[in-house]
């Protein structure tokens, strides 16, 4: 079976507060699925070709199936309404090679 991932990039942040009250509920929401963050970096990060500088935060999945239940899980789904427009994100969810 494939890994899953999410590959999120934060264009902008407009309320960190926003930002914290959705890490604070997002973190415990992805435990049960076995989540795994392999990066949440703002600081160091070398943008190449059309890259930007920007906050990069990857999240493994030991499935593309848990990857994808995870983000309809009623507990995500409140972290999400706690970022509410406090951030323009670029979000993917993506199976492994």
């Amino acid at each position: 079976m494939k890994k899953g991932y999410w590959v999120v990039a934060y264009k902008s942040v407009s309320d960190d507060s926003a930002t914290k009250a959705y890490s604070e509920l997002a973190l415990p929401a992805l435990e049960p699925f076995g989540a795994r963050f392999l990066t949440r970096s703002s600081s160091s990060v070398q943008p190449h070709e059309a890259g930007l500088q920007q906050r990069t935060v990857v999240v493994e999945f030991e499935s593309y199936e848990k990857a994808l239940a995870a983000y309809e899980s009623e507990s995500y789904k409140k972290a999400l309404q706690a970022l509410g427009s406090g951030a323009e994100r670029d979000f993917r969810i993506v199976e492994g090679a």
